[in-house]
């Protein structure tokens, strides 16, 4: 579009001129492309124009579906007069913080360092050179609550610039140096003990709500990676204990509003103990997370909710969030006709239009929809006084089914349908999990092909991934967390299809992630690569917050490959991490879960098995370089049934065999014994003698 067009935007009630955001890609800035702030992009424009006027720069950071940044554009934003406070006196910059994880990351951790909190949006005042002298999250347009309102302070910093710059400038510069030394430099490896394991076990028993499940105060959020974690101790340790956290939350969050039982999937985290109050904007990392524990957890236990949880988790996301070339969208928002949570609640007498009087009633006494509602002007559909809940109920199926259809007719929602290289990732280890585990070849298929949407759209030549891609544009340096993620798909598809394809590019990707990241010095890995752009300084992230960190899934990629390949550098390497790992995560272990998952595969029995197929079963892969599992039906089985997180699987063929010597050169010993398919397994750093029977050494 010309951005010197007029055009009328009536969410907004008036004749705009776009601002410099018109022609991005996000849907976050184009959210606030007719904003009467005269936005820029971040970029090298807006910083010259900042030194060339001598202006301090405002900066926003938020994402498309989040609602408190909503408030605040519609507060402010959308405001003349706070618009002509900014544009008179300030240079004005958004920023989309999943296009821009390292910006956000920077500026987020000093807001954190600075007020003891964050969140988005993400208000930042900084000088021309990007040094951050105040730093804040939402702030209302008037002051309230003992908060300072958007004017007054635009002004007090008008005033206090255009008295004495100098002093802003100098604890920007201040505030930068301690950033730089402190998050560049941070050091202290450690042992990789056991005791760090029991300390976060300790400590997730301490918080656990043993009433409604998940861990410390309202709001909770499901934090799967956590229950990742607790499961794998309760099938390494024998622990009852840890299996009931993790089986308690699982079945109470599904119960809870924070699962949408019409249409499926999860929202982002809970306002209340009981999940049943939910902050409505569904994410693809959560559903990608909780899709891979829900079958992690069927896969230990068998228990059918946890399957019947899953397969309606992943079929939200294929019919909601799958683009049409076989990407994943990032989000959907919690508003819809500027009110939060309206597309997810109902009144009784509307489900008794719909549904009629004798289904209507029934729907309602089902779902805890009542006159008094649970939330504003209705209620959320739960089942948390619901004891007697069948999900096989073929009567609920069917009224879901037509309420979800009405649902979508009644309102809109947003989907921020922008495609991250990072959260693909999860989801497509979520899908190849299941599909491994489910045996559903369908699961299997839409990870290959998000898988080769991201080789296709969101990789170069070289092999350089970028962190989005929207409307025929990918952009961005890939950060850590696209490339170790990356890395944990290819694993888990490589788990699912021994096409050793996969095998190869989580290899050679976690070589280039090495290349790119690795910090020589003190360890660990950057969070930008050392030749993107470079922000004040470079952060380190360990911690696991909504996600898993870059850092420990580096960690878990290179312990797994070194136990599948028996490589010396990814031996090396993922030593030294795990190492740099332990010196980070020693303060407060339950904070940094998939680092323990992690540490887990190094510390506790590992068990490799090398499958070599027969001529037959080789031949009747049709001279594919994927091994049929189908063919196979006794290796299927044993992947399928059994939780055995700290096993390894490699398949030898005739038509891969020298593929797979390149990546395991110890595989091009392995022969068949007896001309039958041979199993080569070694348990705890022992081997036992080649067998014909997989199950033989149990």
């Amino acid at each position: 579009m010309n951005t010197t067009e007029h055009v009328t935007n009536k969410g907004q009630g008036t004749t705009r001129i776009p601002n410099k955001l018109i022609d991005e890609k996000s849907p976050y800035l184009l959210q606030h492309a007719y904003n009467p702030v005269k936005w820029y992009p971040w970029g090298t424009e807006a910083f010259e124009l900042a030194q060339r006027e001598n202006k301090p720069i405002f900066l926003s950071i938020g994402y498309s579906t989040c609602h408190w940044c909503h408030v605040m554009a519609h507060e402010s934003f959308e405001d003349e007069e706070i618009a002509r406070l900014l544009n008179e006196n300030f240079v004005s910059i958004k920023v989309d913080k999943e296009e821009r994880p390292d910006i956000d990351t920077v500026y987020m951790t000093i807001c954190q360092v600075t007020t003891g909190s964050g969140g988005w949006p993400l208000t930042i005042l900084m000088s021309p050179d990007k040094k951050p002298f105040y730093a804040a999250t939402y702030i209302p347009k008037e002051p309230q609550y003992g908060m300072i309102g958007l004017g007054d302070l635009l002004n007090q910093v008008r005033l206090q610039w255009e008295k004495d710059p100098g002093d802003m400038m100098r604890t920007g510069n201040q505030l930068a140096d301690i950033m730089k030394r402190e998050f560049e430099t941070s050091t202290g490896s450690a042992d990789v003990t056991k005791d760090l394991i029991n300390l976060a076990v300790t400590q997730f028993n301490q918080s656990f709500d043993h009433d409604y499940g998940g861990f410390g105060n309202e709001p909770k959020f499901p934090s799967p990676h956590n229950l990742m974690f607790l499961l794998r101790h309760a099938k390494l340790e024998n622990d009852e204990k840890s299996l009931f956290m993790v089986e308690n939350t699982l079945k109470h969050m599904f119960r809870g509003g924070i699962y949408d039982h019409i249409g499926y999937g999860f929202s982002r985290y809970s306002t209340d103990a009981k999940w049943l109050v939910p902050h409505f904007e569904k994410m693809l990392y959560d559903n990608a997370l909780l899709a891979l524990t829900y079958t992690e957890a069927y896969q230990h236990t068998r228990e059918k909710l946890y399957f019947v949880i899953t397969e309606q988790i992943l079929e939200y996301i294929r019919r909601e969030m799958t683009d049409a070339e076989g990407g994943f969208y990032s989000a959907q928002d919690a508003d819809s006709e500027g009110e939060e949570g309206k597309y997810y609640t109902f009144t009784t007498d509307e489900i008794t239009t719909l549904l009629g009087h004798r289904d209507g009633p029934f729907f309602c006494e089902y779902f805890d929809i009542t006159k008094e509602g649970n939330f504003e002007a209705g209620s959320i559909p739960n089942l948390i006084k619901n004891k007697e809940f069948n999900t096989d109920n073929e009567r609920i199926v069917r009224l879901c089914s037509t309420l979800y259809d009405y649902r979508r007719d009644r309102h809109k929602l947003h989907t921020d349908d922008k495609i991250l290289t990072s959260w693909n990732a999860l989801m497509i280890t979520a899908y190849a999990t299941a599909g491994k585990v489910f045996r559903t070849t369908e699961y299997i298929d839409i990870a290959k092909h998000a898988m080769d949407f991201i080789n296709f759209r969101l990789m170069n030549e070289e092999g350089r991934l970028f962190v989005r891609y929207r409307d025929g544009d990918a952009a961005f340096d890939g950060t850590l967390d696209d490339y170790s993620f990356y890395c944990m798909a290819c694993l888990s598809l490589y788990e699912a299809t021994f096409e050793v394809d996969y095998l190869k590019r989580a290899a050679s990707t976690a070589y280039r992630m090495i290349q790119l990241f690795w910090d020589n010095k003190y360890g660990g890995f950057f969070l930008n690569a050392h030749d993107s752009e470079q922000l004040l300084y470079r952060p380190k992230e360990v911690y696991d917050g909504a996600i898993p960190s870059g850092n420990s899934v580096a960690g878990y990629v290179l312990q797994r490959l070194a136990n599948i390949t028996a490589n010396p550098d990814f031996m090396e390497f993922a030593n030294k991490q795990l190492r740099f790992l332990a010196g980070q995560v020693k303060e407060y272990p339950a904070g940094h879960s998939f680092s323990l998952i992690a540490f887990m595969q190094a510390l506790y029995p590992t068990k490799e098995i090398v499958c070599v197929a027969s001529r037959n079963a080789s031949s009747r892969a049709n001279d594919r370089s994927a091994y049929d599992l189908e063919n196979h039906e006794e290796l299927s089985d044993y992947l399928s049934q059994q939780f055995e997180p700290n096993t390894v699987v490699l398949l030898k063929t005739d038509q891969n065999m020298d593929l797979l010597a390149g990546i395991a050169d110890f595989t091009q010993d392995y022969r068949t014994i007896n001309d039958k398919t041979t199993y080569y397994i070694c348990e705890n750093h022992h081997c036992y003698a080649p067998t014909n029977e997989l199950n033989c050494y149990k």
